[in-house]
């Protein structure tokens, strides 16, 4: 079927002990593969206060810049790492009392061979040719942010979490501008530091850059180890002093102005909904923010997924309010970048099942309906070497379940160089009218400097709910194990036991009852100059128990060869087998039901794709195999047409055909996405979704004007349309329309 949003006995010592030393025996092989890489060291740059700010216009032509420090020795990290780069870099860096500024001259042989195809702001713009800069403003070696931009002025930008980890969905309020030039491009960044937590007692920050060229596939930074660039692999700034952050008070109202239509029964509205969010900074590193009738009603609808299983799926958070120091939040690494190779093969939703607080559980019902929140606040930061996070919000009333408060808080030590310590506690239950609370322990260990240029990192966590009317068999604990090395031998192996009554109210559970073994265990091949960037091989296993006694599920996928071009292209084979034992029958399509038993089916297939910085580019997957105990044949295709910075159109289809005893069916999901971009400031971004099992068509469309970052307007219509005779011949269902506008005034 097809998924749309919708909210979403212990022997933990003797089954663990043995996963440990089997994790460290494999860890030392990983060790012995590879030698310490030259060029590896340490590097440290002053920077200098400036009196007058340059003027940012994408050209390093303002008499300032000339007093900026520089910093031209960047090396490859991709293809051969620390190699020499084909093009120079050279990057001046500055401050004021407001804001960093950075600027770069990015030299081109061939200018005319600079991708910039991407001109809407939010928009990902790495197939792109970019520049970025890392910043770790507390030095802390395990948090900080990117900014990046392209050469049309595109800014995008990430939070980083747990050293390596990454929040792609942050928005902060900075500013870039870019130009183009007979040697290739040059850009400025201006960041406030407004935007930015930090220590104002500490004149040292990491910092990095990097700066990524899709025509030669080649991938430059100033500091990396073991190709990698994060919070844990950077340089180091010095000289900041006397940074200024005004009152550190953003207030950001808005307005939205809503009609409604529905056809049966048929029901027109109209409301104008008045909205409120501050944001204050307690201390340069301490923030806290209130929302007051919080609107989300501009953010980006969820993409469809299909689901032939018989456990729920994951959709990840989108809603900016939670989404600001979202990785204060996080713990034990639950969720999260997983697997390697080109694409992880094991469920996301098993590594996510667990997590003891996730966000969307607020503002959403079961079904997957809006719930208003009528208040909330948040205090999330960080104070010395502690980090510290409480968030408490207020639900209204929906159907029969009661205005709910709830609560979160979360906080964590740092400790030895790249580890932590911490807890957190949870209060309420946003979809029922019991009572409900957790609490939980993790530790979360790093290592990023080992010999080799290798990592590792590892994870223990335990929690416990306490839900009215429930009693015992309320805990959950997972150990984890990984060496993310992106050459050579890498591998990670884990387990995680949930118990029946284990009940995180605000969190996410899938699977209940149960003990998760992971095992992943790959080699990645480098050739250097080869037109080969990658050369990937592995296993990844999967063993789910019940905790009752007996397999619930067994998948392992063999990943036979994963091949990718140093112009991204790729094709990867495989072969997965599956083992599922069904207790229960559950209805897979309308009609067909799998009976109870124990099923083993497996399939095999590829995965083609190109590169997205080409004009036409797509992905073709195939599998085929058995299904339980019939046949599936699933089809997934995507292609992108942009012929130019203005217009993008792209299309996806998946295609399930099953054929079982009990009744064969076809499940199809089309989407259709369609993209004008006016300017760097002015988009409409339209997206149509349909499937078969719902014969509903979804239609979102979102005119994007953005004068200035902190400062936008939307035009947004959701237009569902269904075919309730299953002829073919579609009816309006719903419809709104939806005008806001928001104004961040920051003093």
């Amino acid at each position: 079927m097809i998924r749309r949003a919708r909210p979403l006995g212990q022997r933990p010592l003797c089954l663990s002990l043995p996963l440990l030393v089997a994790g460290l025996a494999f860890y030392q092989v990983s060790l012995a593969q590879d030698s310490s890489p030259a060029g590896a060291g340490p590097k440290t740059v002053q920077i200098m206060r400036a009196d007058i700010a340059p003027v940012l216009d994408g050209r390093l032509d303002d008499e300032v810049w000339s007093r900026a420090e520089i910093v031209d020795d960047l090396h490859q990290i991709s293809p051969v790492e620390y190699a020499e780069p084909t093009e120079q870099t050279r990057i001046y860096i500055l401050y004021t009392d407001d804001a960093l500024y950075v600027g770069a001259e990015l030299s081109y042989n061939d200018p005319d061979h600079i991708y910039a195809r991407i001109l809407r702001q939010e928009e990902a713009v790495f197939g792109d040719d970019l520049f970025a800069i890392y910043l770790d403003p507390f030095y802390d070696r395990r948090s900080g942010y990117r900014f990046e931009v392209n050469a049309n002025g595109i800014r995008s930008e990430l939070l980083f979490q747990n050293t390596n980890q990454r929040q792609e969905n942050w928005e902060g309020i900075w500013q870039a501008e870019s130009s183009r030039n007979d040697e290739g491009w040059t850009t400025e960044m201006r960041i406030p530091f407004k935007t930015l937590s930090f220590d104002p007692s500490n004149d040292t920050w990491g910092i990095n850059f990097m700066r990524w060229m899709p025509r030669q596939s080649e991938w430059l930074g100033w500091v990396s180890r073991n190709r990698s660039q994060n919070p844990g692999i950077s340089g180091t700034v010095i000289g900041f002093n006397d940074l200024e952050q005004g009152m550190g008070l953003d207030v950001v109202p808005s307005i939205s102005l809503r009609g409604q239509k529905a056809s049966a029964p048929t029901d027109d509205t109209s409301d104008t909904e008045p909205s409120l969010d501050m944001f204050y900074k307690l201390t340069p590193g301490l923030n806290a923010s209130l929302t007051i009738n919080t609107d989300f009603s501009a953010t980006e609808v969820d993409d469809r997924q299909v689901d032939l299983s018989r456990f729920s799926l994951f959709f990840p958070e989108k809603r900016d309010f939670f989404l600001a120091d979202a990785d204060i939040f996080e713990f034990g690494r639950i969720g999260g970048n997983i697997g390697f190779g080109q694409r992880p093969t094991l469920p996301h939703q098993t590594f996510e099942n667990g997590r003891p607080f996730f966000s969307r559980r607020l503002g959403l019902s079961e079904s997957g309906q809006p719930v208003d929140l009528e208040y909330g606040g948040k205090l999330s930061g960080r104070v010395g070497r502690w980090s510290l996070g409480a968030l408490t919000m207020r639900q209204d009333e929906f159907q029969d379940v009661e205005a709910t408060e709830v609560f979160v808080g979360r906080v964590a030590s740092n400790i030895l160089s790249e580890s932590s310590l911490g807890m957190i506690v949870t209060n309420g239950d946003p979809h029922s009218n019991l009572d409900n609370s957790l609490i939980g322990v993790d530790f979360r260990y790093l290592n990023t400097r080992l010999p080799g240029g290798k990592a590792l990192e590892g994870e223990a966590w335990f929690q416990q709910s306490d839900t009215e009317g429930l009693d015992g068999d309320d805990q959950a604990y997972g150990l984890r194990l990984k060496s993310p090395n992106n050459t050579g031998l890498r591998g990670g192996i884990g387990i995680k036991e949930l118990q029946q009554n284990f009940n995180p109210a605000l969190g996410y559970v899938n699977r209940r009852g149960i003990r998760d073994h992971t095992l992943e265990v790959g080699y990645t091949h480098r050739p250097g100059n080869s037109r080969f960037r990658d050369i990937y091989s592995g296993i990844d296993a999967q063993r789910i128990d019940l905790l009752s006694g007996g397999l619930q599920t067994e998948l392992i996928s063999v990943r036979l060869l994963e091949i990718e071009t140093n112009s991204r292209d790729r094709v990867g084979l495989r072969y997965t087998a599956n083992k599922e034992i069904v207790t229960d029958p559950f209805e897979i399509s309308e009609g067909v039901i799998i009976p109870p038993g124990q099923y083993s089916f497996d399939e095999q297939g590829f995965d083609l794709g190109s590169g997205n910085h080409r004009m036409v580019a797509g992905s073709l997957g195939y599998r085929t195999g058995a299904f339980y105990d019939g046949t599936r044949d699933l089809i997934s295709a995507n292609l992108t047409w942009a012929p130019s910075v203005h217009f993008r159109t792209a299309v996806s289809y998946d295609f399930n055909d099953v054929a079982l005893p009990q009744g064969d069916f076809i499940v199809r999901l089309v989407t259709l996405r369609a993209d004008l971009i006016f300017s760097s400031t002015v988009s409409w971004v339209n997206l149509l979704q349909y499937d078969n099992v719902s014969e509903t068509a979804g239609i979102n469309s979102r005119f994007h004007w953005i004068p200035e970052a902190g400062r936008e307007f939307f035009i947004v219509l959701n237009h569902s349309l269904q075919d309730f005779d299953r002829n073919n011949s579609f009816r309006s269902d719903h419809a709104d329309l939806t005008l806001k506008f928001n104004y961040t005034f920051r003093f």
